[in-house]
């Protein structure tokens, strides 16, 4: 099955937030305000779908300047590791391009690191954290 990628697609809060309890294991009975929150602080996002239905997701927020960030990069468990995730990020890495970014920053879990480095062609560079809760 070939998922076509719709940027800045209408978001169903209902529907974005399963996927992400699917791809995260988290409650699929909280429904998040995706459309709200993407709105006003999202330079793009873009949705993978399949047959109507949302097999992936992506977004990307900025600074309004050179930096892009990368963020809940999500993937249907079932269309996991069949390059559904990589194409996501390509289409978001060409959409902060576009948009004038230099840079994509992106934070990951250690099992993620060869999704993000070796399969999306990231660097690896030093960072820093602040846990706030």
């Amino acid at each position: 099955m070939t998922a076509t990628l719709v940027t800045r697609f209408a978001v169903d809060d209902r529907e974005l937030s399963a996927l992400h309890a699917r791809a995260f294991g988290g409650d699929p009975t909280r429904v998040v305000p995706w459309a709200q929150r993407l709105e006003r602080h999202a330079l793009t996002w873009i949705g993978a779908f399949e047959d109507g239905r949302l097999a992936g997701f992506v977004q990307v927020c900025w600074d309004g300047g050179a930096h892009a960030f990368l963020l809940d990069t999500a993937v249907d468990p079932d269309r996991q590791h069949g390059g559904l995730g990589t194409a996501l990020v390509a289409a978001a890495t060409t959409e902060a391009r576009a948009a004038g970014c230099a840079w994509l920053h992106v934070d990951f879990e250690p099992h993620l690191r060869h999704f993000y480095l070796d399969s999306c062609r990231f660097r690896p560079t030093g960072a820093g954290l602040i846990g706030l809760r």
